[in-house]
Parts: C-alpha cells; sequence; structure tokens
C-alpha cells in the first residue's frame, strides 16, 4: 500500500455530507486526514461513501447461480436446492475454488462491497481425504483476495454432523467434515497466514446447530482467542421443528442458553424468532447477518427486521449465495420484505423525516465493522480507506446529493452507480473495470467451460 490523496466532489464523512472532500492515506492504508472544501488531491468525481461489508459469503455457490431455478418433480425448498449445491461443492479443486472465488472478489468490489466475510466449509478433496495442507481450500480464498484487491476475514467453518444430535454426515457433506483437532490446525495455520497482512482477519463459523454439537463447539471455543463467531441459525422452518424434536428448544433460544452469545458473535439469517427470541438476540449484542436476496431465492421466510432494530438490535448484510451481488439489491430487498408482510412504506426509517436509506446504510456498517473484526466503516481519521464512489453523472443519480443519494442508489440505481472503490487506500476499481478484471475474468471462464 502506499500513501497518497484523495479528493471527492462530495462525501459521506464521520461530520456528516461534505462537499470537495480531500482523504489522506498513510502507508499501512489508513485515513490519517479528511478535510472539506479541498483544491488538492487527485480528483476522483462522485460521490464518495464508505465501502460496504459483505459479512456472509460462499464463494464457491458463485459458480451455480442461476442454475437451480428449474421446478423438480416434488415441493422444491431450501433442501432441495442444497442437494443441487452439494452437486457442484464436490467438483471444485483448490484451481476452480480461487479463480471462482476471485471473480466474485471482483464483482463484490464493483458493487460497493470492500472486504468479506468468507464463511468456507471445503476443506478436503472430493473423495473426502484430506489435502497435505489442511487449510488448503481456505488459503485458496485468500489468494484470490488478494488478487482482486478485496480485504477478507477468513471463517473456516466447522461441520461434522447431518442433523441436531451428532447424526452421521451424508456422503455429500464429505468434503466438509472436520473434528476439533483438525478444524483447530486448520484454524491455527490460517492464524499465522492471516496475520501478515492489514486486510486479512480470522474467525470461525461453526455451520449451525444442526452441524456441530454443544459439547464440539464449547471444545474449539475453548481452543481458540477471541474471534469473531459467524453461525448459521433459523434459516429455516424445518430446522426449528428438527431442533424442538431434538432438545425441546428453538435454535436461537437454544444459542442465546447454551452459549455466552454476544457482539462477538454474528447470527446468519435467524430468520424464523419469536418475540422473545427476537428480544434476547437483540439484547446479546450479536449482530443479524442478513442476505436477503439469498433468503427471497431460497424460500427462507422474512426476518422480523422492524422489531428487532427497535429492540437494539444490530444489523449487517452478506451477499451469501452469489445469486445476486449487490448491497444496494440487499438492503432493498429488506426494506421491500417488511413494506410486503406488512402493508407498509419506509418501514425501516428511524422516524419522522428520517432517509431510509440512510437509516439501512448506517446500520449495516456498523454492524458489519464489528462482526468482521475490521476498522472500517467510515470516512474518518483512524479507519481503513475503503470508500465507495456513486457516479452522481448517472441518468439516475442526477441532481441528488447527501441522503437523497443514497436512497437513488439503493432503491433505483444500484451497482450501475457505483464507478470507483479504493480498499486500504488502494484504487482497485477504476471507472467500473476492476484493475485486475480481464485475467481473473479469463481464468474464471475457463474453469466454467471445463466444469460445463
Amino acid at each position: 500500500m502506499t500513501q497518497g490523496k484523495f479528493r471527492f466532489t462530495s462525501a459521506l464523512t464521520s461530520s456528516g455530507w461534505q462537499k470537495n472532500v480531500a482523504v489522506a492515506v498513510d502507508q499501512n492504508g489508513m485515513i490519517e486526514s479528511v478535510a472539506a472544501d479541498a483544491k488538492d488531491g487527485a480528483l476522483i468525481p462522485g460521490i464518495a461513501i464508505p465501502a460496504v461489508p459483505n459479512v456472509h459469503s460462499h464463494a464457491h455457490q458463485r459458480l451455480m447461480v442461476g442454475l437451480a431455478e428449474r421446478a423438480g418433480p416434488g415441493a422444491d425448498s431450501f433442501w432441495t436446492w442444497r442437494e443441487a449445491m452439494y452437486g457442484f461443492a464436490l467438483k471444485l479443486s483448490p484451481d476452480d475454488l480461487e479463480a471462482v472465488a476471485a471473480q466474485a472478489y471482483v464483482e463484490m468490489l464493483k458493487a460497493g462491497f470492500s472486504c468479506v466475510g468468507e464463511f468456507q466449509y471445503l476443506h478436503h478433496q472430493p473423495d473426502g481425504s484430506a489435502y497435505d495442507e489442511p487449510a488448503e481450500m481456505s488459503l485458496r480464498c485468500i489468494s484470490a483476495a488478494d488478487e482482486a484487491g478485496i480485504a477478507i476475514t477468513m471463517l473456516p467453518t466447522l461441520y461434522n454432523y447431518a442433523g441436531f444430535g451428532g447424526q452421521a454426515p451424508t456422503a455429500g457433506q464429505r468434503r466438509f467434515v472436520n473434528g476439533a483437532d483438525r478444524f483447530l490446525e486448520i484454524y491455527e495455520t490460517l492464524k499465522a497466514v492471516c496475520g501478515a497482512s492489514p486486510l486479512r482477519r480470522l474467525g470461525i463459523s461453526p455451520h449451525s446447530l444442526r452441524a456441530v454439537t454443544p459439547e464440539l463447539l464449547k471444545t474449539v471455543l475453548d481452543g481458540i482467542d477471541d474471534a469473531r463467531v459467524h453461525i448459521h441459525v433459523a434459516e429455516q422452518s424445518k430446522e426449528v421443528d428438527d431442533c424442538l424434536a431434538w432438545c425441546g428448544k428453538r435454535p436461537v433460544e437454544f444459542l442465546l442458553d447454551q452459549f455466552d452469545v454476544s457482539g462477538r458473535w454474528c447470527t446468519i439469517h435467524a430468520t424464523h424468532m419469536t418475540a422473545d427470541e427476537t428480544q434476547g438476540l437483540a439484547k446479546s449484542g450479536a449482530i443479524a447477518g442478513l442476505c436477503p436476496t439469498t433468503e427471497a431465492n431460497l424460500g427462507d421466510g422474512i426476518f422480523p427486521a422492524d422489531s428487532f432494530i427497535k429492540l437494539g438490535g444490530a444489523i449487517a448484510i452478506g451477499s451469501d449465495s452469489q445469486i445476486t451481488i449487490s448491497p444496494a439489491e440487499d438492503l432493498r430487498m429488506l426494506e421491500y420484505s417488511q413494506r410486503l408482510r406488512d402493508c407498509t412504506r419506509n418501514a425501516l426509517a428511524s422516524g419522522a423525516g428520517a432517509s431510509t436509506g440512510r437509516c439501512l446504510f448506517d446500520a449495516v456498517l456498523k454492524g458489519g465493522d464489528s462482526c468482521l473484526d475490521s476498522s472500517m466503516g467510515g470516512i474518518a481519521v483512524g479507519m481503513r480507506c475503503d470508500i465507495a464512489v456513486l457516479d452522481n453523472e448517472h441518468a439516475v443519480m442526477l441532481g441528488r446529493e447527501g441522503d437523497a443519494a443514497l436512497d437513488t442508489w439503493i432503491f433505483s440505481a444500484g451497482n450501475a452507480a457505483v464507478k470507483d472503490v479504493i480498499v486500504g487506500g488502494s484504487h482497485v476499481v477504476k471507472d467500473r473495470r476492476h484493475i485486475h478484471e480481464d485475467r481473473i475474468q479469463k481464468r474464471f471462464r475457463e474453469t466454467v467451460r471445463r466444469m460445463s
């Protein structure tokens, strides 16, 4: 990373919206000064906003987008989709995963994301045997992130069972399975690698209460430091029913009862909660990692965002299955889901006169920064210089300033309005082109053709 200075037509800073903003960056990619009404620095025309954290990604699923949209012979659900996903997951070599992940990360950057939480559960060879380097597949995701220039919080997945109560894994899950010792070996390898770069962080991702037992998870938690913990929970109604049948408690209820859930935790989806669970999760400080376009695509259900946020709950967003890679579209879908359920408008605005887009944006910046353990989420001194620039000359964005620009981006323009992205002071997307786009896309195309 090199020291430099950028200047923007306008910017959303920690002091609010300002014009002619110069941002100086130190050699570590951190912001060392922010000045309004500036005349120096290389001008990047447009509206600068903090880039968005993507807290939940399964990069390998980018390979199958659009290929599970045909009706089956019976009722289709998340569970039938999962079987199709397993088929793709069983084919990927380390080279394939790196190529697919790099392409997904480029698309994230071009959409306005600057950091990704990679929930990575492809640990082993297609036959289920270990690679010579047990962390091979996670290391390939890190390599892909390095090439793309995106910051990454690596979240190796703890996965050992097929269902509640320690049910034996299925053949389709053979690449995912690790006991505590082997998982901790992977974690220690990644810890050494992630400590070598300011754009890398490390956490863990117990897949779900279906895939780990309480005993296994507690053993692993005892074997690591205070790293972030991301876990799928209560995504599907069947999952709730199965959990009740196993232990007499619902998933979120069980999680809160058995573990010290706090701001260290990110509960992915948490779709199906009672009022008591919603209140308990909000009070715990855990961030709800929401993936609205994936949740809509899979028919998961609607997260109770209005009540959760009113109770003080924190949220973040993720691209999950990569069916759509767009922070604007995920925020739009989150708001629209509440509108459709309750027949209302501006459901998640904080009060009279508040911009819905700004309320959503501020919430996911704060929540995302926390659960990725990354110093981002604001254009302010001491924060990493992660900035997305919206095109104020785009036809939909013309004349939009301040919060109206955020509303227009989220509810109309979407990815088409994102023109430049800076990560840790490096200008990785310039006028809608990623600096390594041709090379990365060429390798991705070759991978898709070979696997088709």
